[in-house]
C-alpha cells in the first residue's frame, strides 16, 4: 500500500514505465557525490601538504615561477578529482547495465526483493522524485551493495523494533539505490523510504536491515545514527583501483539496523 504523508508524495512499487525517471535519478544521485568527494579529500591535512610539495617543486623546477607552482598543484587536483569521478561514475554504469537494466527480473520476481519509488505531484503531474531497493539475503551473503561507493544518495533511516520470529535464520535486506531528488530532501522522504524497506523486511522475517554509505556523505551518516542504524564495518573496496579510493580517500561504511 502507498503511503503518505503532508508534503504529497506516495510511495508504491516500481512500475516498468518508471524506467526512464529512474535510471536518471540514479545516475544523477551517484554521480552528485563527486565534488562533495573531490572537495573532502583536497581539505584532508595529507592532500594539503603534497599539493603545498608540488607546487614548491614546480616553483624551483620552473625557475621560481609561479606559474609553474599553479600548474603542478592543479595538476594534483586533476588527479584527485579524476579518482573521486571514477570512483562514482563507475559505480553508476556498472549497476544501469546490471541490476538495473532489468528491475523486474532482478528485484520484482524475486519474492525476498523489492523495488519501490516516491511520486509526487509536479505542476499537476506525477513525477518520480525518489527510489530504493532491497535485496534479500541469506545468512552469510554478501552482495554488490557491499562494495557500493555511493551509499545511495539520500539514505536514510527509520523504524525499529525486536527481531522478529523466523530472523533466527540470519537472513538479511540489503538496501541500495537510496536516491532522493534534491528539490525534495528534508522532508522526511528518505526516513519513509527506509521506513518501507524494514516493514518489507519485517514482513519476509529478516533479522536487520543493512545499507552502505560512503564517507563523504557526512549528512546521510549522522541521519542513519539518529534513527538506529549502527557501522558495523569500514572499507576501502569500490571496485575502481584500489589507489583511486586511497587518492580520493574514500571509504564505505556498512550501517544496519536489527529489525
Amino acid at each position: 500500500m502507498a503511503q503518505k504523508n503532508n508534503f504529497q508524495f506516495s510511495i508504491r512499487e516500481y512500475r516498468p514505465s518508471d524506467q526512464r525517471a529512474v535510471m536518471s535519478l540514479f545516475s544523477d544521485g551517484v554521480r552528485e557525490q563527486v565534488y562533495p568527494a573531490f572537495f573532502r579529500a583536497m581539505s584532508h591535512p595529507d592532500h594539503v601538504g603534497i599539493a603545498l610539495s608540488i607546487s614548491v617543486a614546480g616553483y624551483v623546477l620552473g625557475g621560481s615561477s609561479c606559474l609553474q607552482a599553479v600548474l603542478f598543484g592543479s595538476a594534483w587536483a586533476a588527479l584527485t578529482y579524476y579518482c573521486c569521478q571514477e570512483i562514482y561514475d563507475g559505480y553508476a554504469k556498472r549497476r544501469l547495465s546490471a541490476d538495473m537494466a532489468d528491475i523486474a527480473a532482478n528485484y520484482l520476481e524475486r519474492p525476498d526483493s523489492g523495488f519501490w519509488v516516491a511520486e509526487a505531484d509536479v505542476g499537476g503531474q506525477p513525477r518520480v522524485v525518489g527510489m530504493m531497493a532491497v535485496s534479500g539475503r541469506g545468512p552469510g551473503e554478501g552482495g554488490e551493495g557491499s562494495r557500493d561507493p555511493s551509499g545511495g544518495g539520500a539514505a536514510a533511516a527509520a523504524g525499529g523494533g525486536e527481531a522478529v520470529e523466523g530472523a533466527a535464520d540470519g537472513s538479511h535486506g540489503e538496501m541500495s539505490h537510496v536516491v532522493v531528488a534534491f528539490p525534495w530532501r528534508r522532508r522526511s522522504l528518505g526516513s519513509q523510504l527506509t521506513k518501507r524497506a524494514l516493514d518489507f523486511c519485517q514482513e519476509r522475517g529478516h533479522a536487520r536491515l543493512v545499507l552502505d554509505v560512503s564517507s563523504p556523505q557526512r549528512e546521510a551518516v549522522a541521519l542513519c545514527r539518529k534513527l538506529g542504524f549502527a557501522q558495523t564495518a569500514s572499507h576501502s573496496d569500490t571496485h575502481a583501483n584500489r589507489w583511486f579510493s586511497r587518492l580520493a580517500r574514500i571509504s564505505v561504511m556498512q550501517m544496519e539496523k536489527v529489525i
